[in-house]
């Protein structure tokens, strides 16, 4: 009898220690317009949890454990989706998603199950701002954080600037941050034009643009804010913006965007990373390594999404546990190094405060997209990013 119950004890404890795991549920676009950018990210996320742990994938002892949430970049079953992963599957904390339109959906779950959602990329200011909770932390840059940069790289006094965005929270966020950010130049945007998402055809936007500037005297620019496919900026060139004075401008974007780039050498902006820009031993892994894996350099959301995994092991490490109140308190005001440089969660909003990088595109006929070579990279004192919530 004293045999069985003993038994029965250390099967009980082993399967305890086999529980143990921390679990991630990564719920984002896997599927949809934004594929290549959530591939992206989750191949950074577990290149970031491999890096972080030196390849063993544990932290204090603990095996970490990844499962998989398709949004669709849906938001309503973004939302289900992180219900399912805090509910069903008790996962410890999520990261993601791609959309900041899903993104804004989820918020409210991270605080109804009070556990912590790693927001990255979904870039719209209201996430970690007036939509923001507690158990939101985001690794990936904010509207701000592009506006700022952007209006540092192509504003200056008297510059009028036209813009068109797509017409939801990372396109209306991101107007709205680069319009202030502007007039701390000395420019401004006398015309704002927003299309859906899935536009192809952007003969009228940009007619109304040409017509709004045609009288201006002065610099004037065309600065497009845009993610996914059907990128404007080739279609809109070859409306030839020069015949009315326009320079187009805009900020980075992945390698297969950045090949209609090559047709604007000299185009300036500012860009959240290009792999050959950081100079630091972090970034010096990613390159080595994705190029040996996959055949090419990393990406720009391959670089967010190792922050974020990153930031997970290294906030596990502090916290000594996954519990959620550990991990926040840890987490506030936690610097840790990414392929960027350091980044450091804001306590005030939990916002990844980080380097920018001002760019010159230089055109190379040896290399398929127009590359983002370094002006200035713009640190955080450069970037007095507001706090929103």
């Amino acid at each position: 009898m004293k045999t069985g119950i003993a038994a029965g004890l250390c099967a009980g404890l082993m399967a305890t220690t086999a529980m143990a795991d921390i679990t991630i549920a990564h719920v984002y676009g896997k599927t949809g317009p934004y594929e290549a950018y959530a591939k992206q990210s989750h191949d950074g996320l577990m290149l970031g949890l491999e890096y972080a742990t030196g390849g063993t994938m544990e932290v204090n002892g603990e095996k970490i454990v990844v499962i998989e949430k398709d949004t669709q970049l849906k938001p309503e079953l973004g939302r289900a989706m992180l219900e399912e992963a805090y509910g069903d599957d008790e996962v410890d904390l999520a990261v993601g998603p791609v959309s900041s339109g899903v993104a804004l959906a989820m918020l409210p779950v991270a605080q109804d199950y009070e556990k912590i959602l790693i927001v990255e990329p979904a870039v719209a200011d209201s996430i970690t701002g007036e939509n923001w909770n507690r158990y939101i932390f985001r690794t990936g840059r904010n509207s701000s954080q592009d506006a700022i940069a952007n209006a540092i790289a192509i504003g200056g006094e008297g510059v009028k600037v036209a813009t068109l965005a797509q017409d939801y929270a990372f396109g209306r966020d991101g107007i709205a941050a680069f319009r202030e950010a502007l007039e701390t130049t000395g420019a401004e945007i006398v015309h704002e034009e927003y299309v859906p998402t899935d536009t192809t055809d952007f003969t009228a936007a940009a007619e109304r643009i040409f017509t709004s500037m045609e009288g201006i005297e002065g610099e004037k620019k065309l600065f497009l804010l845009w993610a996914g496919g059907g990128n404007p900026m080739g279609k809109i060139n070859a409306m030839e913006p020069g015949r009315f004075g326009i320079e187009i401008a805009t900020g980075g974007n992945i390698l297969a965007a950045l090949t209609a780039y090559k047709e604007l050498p000299g185009m300036e902006g500012a860009t959240y990373y290009y792999y050959d820009i950081p100079q630091n031993p972090v970034n010096d892994w990613l390159v080595k390594t994705h190029q040996e894996r996959f055949g090419a350099p990393p990406d720009f959301f391959t670089a967010g999404g190792m922050a974020a995994g990153i930031a997970v092991a290294e906030a596990v490490k502090a916290a000594g546990s996954a519990d959620t109140e550990d991990l926040i308190a840890a987490m506030e005001g936690m610097t840790w190094e990414t392929p960027k440089g350091p980044m450091t969660f804001r306590p005030e909003d939990h916002q990844a405060l980080q380097s920018m990088y001002h760019f010159r595109i230089k055109v190379d006929p040896e290399v398929d997209w127009g590359i983002p070579e370094l002006v200035r990279e713009l640190d955080t004192d450069d970037l007095p990013v507001p706090i929103r919530n």
